[in-house]
């Protein structure tokens, strides 16, 4: 190289560095100005301590509570940076990737070919897929692809047995060290799949969640506010539970297990009940627990890239989220009986926190917005703009903390409302509605 192209490829670095400093310099101050904005509407509201005393104390819990989760998502590290340069160049295990479906003949395909096309060694890596009697063409393509990856298994029930049914048959005849868990839309980015293994070279590691994103991002705006939410629940929330390794939901549509953590909890896992009946949904969220319970660490990493179909319908996101709300209330129920005693730190600043304030958002949304409106007269507008200055906050933090380029992110700010105004409140409908154990979509 000679010096003039020298002193300009510097010159362009050295002009790329300031651009970045510079653009996390005004970052860092919208940060500052935001919070600073927030406690002036805190300090405005100080006047309910008396008239309203809980409304005031939620008010203080929950911005705290923010406060303390994107403090520890910037403290987070990748988990790959406590394991030695030389242990992760040599760290290759053999891995089986697991694929439950059923009535998945539009996706399947597209989630098998991305599974072959990982960069990982061929003879290391397998892939298994479980056709959970599937009344569509989904067979029919699996043979076609078979056709093209001989070395593609397929396990072909008749009848439908469930999810996670499916996976403990993919896990029991898994041949890999590590296990990889992937939902029939979703697949992890080729390029990006070795991040999912190398946290493995941790032995006390037992799970690895990998940053997920929508595919269908832009297919409606409801789809748009998910893939910030999507974003920011792992980058920030997600992220903060990693700083303690003790990630309470490896996500179902690209996580990884090591097998010799999740085999001998399989059975326990399988005939899993809550008030007598077994429990048909939140089978990544529970596996997790049971990989908590067995002492293991769970961890996250933003280098391991997912991709997943996320509803766009409205109605398609109500029956997700009502099943959701349902596997949350029966998780927390299990992991509250033994995170207290296992993890007594990560349980009383962050789970035990995070139920109160699950549970609380709701009834103050009610009061907020339905009671004190008709009883009063008074429109909830600080309280609304508190809300929106939080999640912009966290919104202003996700851009630091991943470098995104896009305003994707912006999103999360009508996310946000119609969390605390609708989804919240169907946390309700889950309670009652409990004993009710079918998956919704089918």
């Amino acid at each position: 190289m000679t010096t003039l192209a020298y002193v300009s490829e510097l010159s362009i670095t050295l002009v790329e560095r300031l651009k970045r400093a510079t653009i996390l310099l005004v970052l860092a101050s919208l940060v500052l100005t935001l919070v600073g904005f927030i406690l002036t509407v805190k300090a405005a509201t100080a006047t309910d301590m008396d008239a309203r005393p809980f409304l005031f104390f939620y008010s203080l819990f929950i911005t705290s509570f923010i406060f303390s989760r994107i403090t520890a998502a910037a403290l987070w590290k990748e988990p790959t940076k406590s394991i030695t340069l030389e242990l992760l160049a040599s760290y290759e295990p053999s891995v089986s990737i697991v694929i439950p479906c059923k009535n998945e003949e539009a996706d399947i395909e597209d989630t098998v070919r991305k599974s072959f096309s990982a960069h990982y060694p061929r003879h290391l890596l397998e892939v298994i897929v479980i056709n959970d009697g599937s009344t569509d063409g989904t067979i029919g393509v699996l043979r076609r692809v078979q056709k093209e990856f001989p070395e593609l298994t397929i396990v072909d029930w008749k009848v439908n047995r469930g999810k996670r049914h499916g996976m403990a048959e993919g896990f029991r005849r898994a041949k890999g060290e590590i296990i990889v868990q992937l939902d029939s839309d979703s697949f992890i980015v080729p390029e990006t799949f070795r991040e999912l293994i190398l946290p493995f070279a941790n032995p006390r590691i037992g799970a690895v969640s990998a940053h997920a994103e929508p595919t269908n991002r832009n297919w409606s705006f409801l789809s748009k506010m998910q893939a910030a939410y999507y974003g920011i629940s792992f980058r920030i929330f997600k992220a903060a539970e990693s700083s303690f390794n003790t990630v309470f939901c490896c996500s179902g549509c690209s996580s990884a297990y090591r097998k010799s953590v999740a085999l001998p909890i399989l059975d326990r896992w399988l005939g899993e009940k809550f008030l007598g009946k077994p429990v048909t949904w939140g089978d990544d969220r529970s596996l997790t627990s049971w990989v908590l319970r067995g002492g293991s660490e769970t961890t996250y990493t933003f280098r391991a890239r997912a991709f997943t179909i996320v509803p766009w319908t409205f109605r398609q996101l109500l029956i997700q989220q009502i099943r959701w709300k349902k596997s949350w209330i029966i998780n927390s129920v299990l992991t509250a009986k033994f995170i207290w005693k296992e993890r007594p730190f990560v349980a009383f600043t962050y789970f035990f926190p995070l139920i109160f304030v699950t549970l609380t958002t709701p009834i103050i949304a009610i009061r907020t917005f339905v009671y004190t409106p008709i009883v009063t007269g008074t429109f909830p507008t600080l309280y609304i703009f508190g809300v929106l200055l939080i999640a912009l906050l966290v919104v202003v933090c996700m851009r630091l903390l991943s470098r995104e380029k896009t305003m994707q992110s912006l999103y999360f700010l009508p996310w946000s409302i119609l969390n605390m105004l609708f989804m919240s409140a169907l946390l309700f409908y889950a309670m009652v509605t409990i004993q009710d154990r079918g998956w919704g979509t089918r």
